[in-house]
Parts: structure tokens; C-alpha cells; sequence
């Protein structure tokens, strides 16, 4: 059974940092692309940074550019979001979430990794940031 499991949000003041972590089991992990979404109230889910774990390619949405660092750790089935020089508008829930790298061959070809499908998705982890 495929799980992600998110961790690491809370309450951090404007400026600060949190670290988001995505813990995968029950499928190859070197065998999927993993990417952090985000829901903010009244608002869409929208992609925040997605990285191929196989090769460490990460992307990210201009608004966390410079700010947020996606990363991977293989042994132990975990890529983490560091969040840092945070802003009221990173105010949110994040997901992560994970598609085959077999579906991205198959499907989307060249395309920016935050606009692929994902098929599995965890419960998510609320960030607030406070002013």
C-alpha cells in the first residue's frame, strides 16, 4: 500500500523557517517523481516544488523561488521541503504527492513536473504563518 506520510508544519512567525517532511513507503521510491502542493483557505491547490528522486531534479513556482529548497534522502524514503524567509501568503496546507516516473515517461514527456498528475497523495500538514 502506497502512504505518504507529512510532518513538520505549525506555527512559525513571518521570516521564519520549517522544514516539511514526506516520509513514502510501499512503492521504489528512486522510481517516482515526488512533488509538495499547497491549499490555502478559499483558494486552489497549487504546486509549490517537485523533484525527481532518481536524478535530484527539483522545480518550483517563481513565488518560492530562492526561498524554499526541496531535497531527497533515499535511505530513508523521505524528500523534505525547507522552508525558509517565510510569508503570511505561504499560509497553507501542503501535500505531497507522487507519480511514477513511468507515468511522466509515458504521459508528459519534457513537461515542468509541477503540472503532472499525481496519483498519490498524503494527508497534508498545516503551515501558518503569523505576522
Amino acid at each position: 500500500e502506497v502512504q505518504l506520510v507529512e510532518s513538520g508544519g505549525g506555527l512559525v512567525q513571518a521570516g521564519g523557517s520549517l522544514r516539511l517532511s514526506c516520509a513514502a513507503s510501499g512503492f521504489i521510491f528512486d522510481e517516482y517523481v515526488i512533488g509538495w502542493f499547497r491549499q490555502a483557505p478559499g483558494k486552489e491547490r497549487e504546486g509549490v516544488s517537485c523533484i525527481n528522486t532518481s536524478d535530484g531534479t527539483p522545480d518550483y513556482t517563481d513565488s518560492v523561488k530562492g526561498r524554499f529548497t526541496i531535497t531527497t534522502d533515499s535511505a530513508k524514503n523521505t524528500v523534505y521541503l525547507q522552508m525558509d524567509t517565510l510569508k503570511r501568503e505561504d499560509t497553507a496546507v501542503y501535500y505531497c504527492a507522487a507519480v511514477s516516473e513511468y507515468e511522466v515517461t509515458r504521459w508528459y514527456g519534457a513537461q515542468d513536473c509541477l503540472s503532472y498528475e499525481y496519483d498519490y497523495w498524503g494527508q497534508g500538514t498545516q503551515v501558518t504563518v503569523a505576522s
